[in-house]
């Protein structure tokens, strides 16, 4: 039963709710967008396609040196192959072949792209195929001229002359309509008007390309035998001890992948030393037919050792 009052579904002061004498704010203005002809905006934008066109290089050089990487491993599988002088001579010159057309293809496209850069911005991009490519060169040149190839033979190679320093088509940084050009990125001696087309090297990724090839030389060592070539096995093994001796003079100064390749390089030699070991302690003893079939049960020997694992 109701108590007669009446009742009032507004707020305290009526139905209205902002009370008899409120008033509304009236909105605040927005904010003009800032206009895309300012100096500043400009300025950001060239930015942004100096940016996109470094990324894109970087891109395209990955991809080439994954090309160079294939290609290099291919031609050292099929140094492997060699067997007899004779067939010696034919993979060589098969090999001579594929080294040109990879020089004068993939490596001298890298070569193009980064005329006109500091090659030093995009070379973790092309260091793989750099050191691949070293890998199998040296290997090459160690069965063509029982030596090791230098750095400045490899960068001879890699040298084009007549070549053009002018930017790859698609590597210049692209610029907005009235903005200067930014000013080229060169290297010490590189991008000058008349000089030849050049793939620079660092001598380190020359270095880290030879530690590579101590795995090679071991395998090499170990086919040597089965094929009765038992005077290799002593060569190599003459000739990783001085390439050891190499790295451990390095010491600290090196990269860092000089520690992790290191330790490779001890385990290769480890396996080479113990295959002389048998050839001179048991070779009077067991048929050279059967020399390989040991070597490969002491395949492992000292893989494990603290020494090889330091």
């Amino acid at each position: 039963m109701s108590s007669g009052r009446p009742r009032h579904r507004g707020g305290r002061h009526g139905n209205s709710r902002h009370g008899d004498g409120g008033e509304r704010r009236p909105p605040e203005p927005k904010p003009e967008p800032a206009a895309d002809d300012t100096p500043v905006t400009a300025m950001f934008r060239g930015f942004a396609s100096q940016l996109d066109s470094k990324h894109d290089l970087y891109e395209r050089l990955v991809k080439k040196s994954r090309d160079v990487t294939i290609e290099s491993k291919r031609i050292i599988f099929m140094l492997h192959r060699v067997t007899s002088e004779e067939q010696d001579r034919q993979v060589l010159e098969e090999a001579a072949g594929r080294f040109r057309q990879l020089e004068g293809g993939t490596l001298r496209q890298i070569a193009e792209e980064l005329a006109g850069h500091d090659p030093y911005l995009y070379l973790r991009a092309i260091s793989p195929g750099l050191q691949e490519y070293i890998e199998a060169l040296s290997f090459y040149h160690y069965l063509l001229n029982d030596r090791v190839i230098s750095c400045a033979e490899v960068q001879q190679r890699l040298t084009y002359p007549g070549g053009s320093a002018e930017p790859a088509s698609g590597a210049e940084p692209s610029t907005t309509a009235g903005e200067p050009p930014p000013p080229a990125e060169t290297g010490p001696g590189e991008g000058e008007v008349g000089d030849p087309l050049r793939l620079p090297l660092p001598y380190h990724e020359y270095v880290l390309g030879l530690a590579d090839l101590t795995g090679e030389l071991m395998r090499r060592c170990i086919s040597s035998v089965s094929s009765g070539q038992l005077e290799e096995c002593w060569r190599l093994c003459a000739l990783l001890r001085t390439i050891h001796e190499g790295f451990v003079n390095i010491g600290n100064t090196g990269p860092r992948e000089i520690t992790r390749k290191l330790a490779t390089l001890r385990q290769s030699l480890t396996k080479v030393e113990n295959a002389c070991y048998q050839l001179k302690v048991r070779g009077e003893e067991i048929p050279r037919h059967m020399l390989a079939d040991v070597f490969s049960a002491t395949d492992d020997y000292g893989a494990h050792d603290d020494y090889a694992a330091d």
